[in-house]
């Protein structure tokens, strides 16, 4: 097999394992467990802590000791094992420190296989996309799976399971697994990364664009948790009425939408009006989202804006990433990654997770959700957000250093 399918496999393998669980778990741990919104946003607030952990662990093993497809291999067949352990625990305290620990082996593949593709990948900058969006679809496809297999339950009850999703998740988790050790070698390259290399970027922030930028972003971080976690339920509440059974399909909708955007509108406009333009389409799209799932009808706008995920997702995140690198410096260029990503998926994530907890329940009363006004605190915050952008960041050419 060429190393692009290979990589293409792996890489359909580690976001269907993601798409698995992330869409609707927590529309499981809320209406089929009864946890509250503080209690199933801290078990979502584990994996962006893993992420801010994740370089003293997978990282520096696979920089110093190990070949990085071992050590997917290692940790994916771990993860596996508890995934499906998840799957059948019912207790809180108990699924807390399983998921935490689940989280602590997969959030440091998410780095080793973009490692591993750019490595082997002869000409990674034309070629790491067409491999990327393989992710993307095996993100989509978990959820058909899902889909089809409740379907299937509702009619044969041998295939129902409560806990659906994660063991899906842990079946996917432990084909990988196997699939890693088929990947091309990719020794260990003795010297290591810094773990917190990052510091290095933070004389960018002496410059207040790029200061504007990260506040931005670290909000906007935030205010994404909501989509993460809250959808769900939303979706299957009597406000709207998606039927569980649909649910993952339902979900894709943000997926198939965001291929669009990346693969095609994001390319096309960049070059023609500029990242300023661009980011600030990305957050004026959130807050048009939220306020229509504030609003909560028609049930139609609702699932069809959730294709306004392809808008808010690639315009601002994946443009980011593409403005930090045009900015930064040559030789700090992957401190400034780690840097962003920090903010955003680590920190952002995590204290977004939490918080979209606190305001679901403190809009939750009697198990009864007030979903208008759980969706105007992000709809505020990203409007808040667009106006400050637009006042205070300005695009700049990018620096000699940079264009060296």
């Amino acid at each position: 097999m060429s190393v692009r399918f290979r990589l293409g496999v792996m890489m359909f393998l580690q976001y269907a394992i993601w798409g698995a669980w992330a869409p609707i778990l927590s529309d499981y741990l809320k209406n089929t467990l009864g946890f509250s919104g503080a209690q199933f946003s801290l078990i979502y607030s584990l994996l962006p802590l893993a992420t801010i952990i994740a370089p003293f662990i997978g990282g520096q093993v696979a920089d110093r000791y190990l070949a990085s497809q071992k050590v997917v291999a290692g940790l994916q067949l771990a993860g596996g094992i508890f995934l499906i352990l998840i799957a059948t625990t019912t207790a809180y305290g108990t699924m807390v420190w399983l998921m935490l620990v689940y989280c602590l082996l997969y959030a440091p593949t998410l780095a080793l296989t973009n490692s591993i593709a750019f490595i082997n990948l002869q000409n990674s900058e034309k070629e790491f996309g067409k491999i990327r969006v393989w992710g993307t679809i095996g993100w989509i496809t978990a959820g058909y799976l899902l889909t089809l297999w409740r379907i299937g339950a509702q009619s044969a009850s041998g295939l129902a399971f409560k806990g659906d999703m994660l063991l899906l998740a842990g079946i996917f988790s432990l084909i990988m697994g196997i699939q890693a050790f088929s990947l091309p070698h990719t020794p260990p390259r003795k010297e290591g990364v810094k773990p917190w290399a990052f510091l290095e970027a933070l004389k960018m922030l002496k410059d207040r664009n790029f200061l504007v930028f990260i506040i931005i972003a670290f909000v906007v971080a935030t205010e994404l948790m909501f989509y993460y976690i809250l959808t769900a339920p939303f979706l299957t509440s009597e406000k709207i009425g998606v039927s569980s059974t649909i649910l993952p399909w339902v979900m894709t909708i943000a997926q198939v939408a965001e291929i669009f955007v990346l693969a095609f509108l994001l390319p096309y406009l960049i070059a023609r009006i500029g990242i300023r333009k661009i980011l600030t389409l990305g957050i004026l799209a959130w807050p048009l989202r939220y306020i229509i799932f504030a609003i909560g009808q028609p049930s139609w706008l609702v699932i069809a804006s959730l294709a306004l995920h392809g808008f808010c997702f690639v315009f601002f995140f994946a443009a980011a990433f593409i403005y930090v690198d045009t900015v930064a410096p040559r030789d700090i260029r992957h401190s400034a990654q780690s840097l962003i990503t920090l903010v955003t998926y680590g920190v952002g994530n995590y204290i977004g997770s939490l918080f979209a907890g606190w305001v679901h329940d403190l809009f939750t009363k009697n198990e009864v959700t007030n979903w208008t006004n759980v969706f105007l605190v992000p709809c505020f915050l990203t409007v808040l957000c667009a106006f400050v952008f637009l006042f205070f960041f300005k695009e700049r050419r990018e620096t000699q250093e940079a264009q060296g």
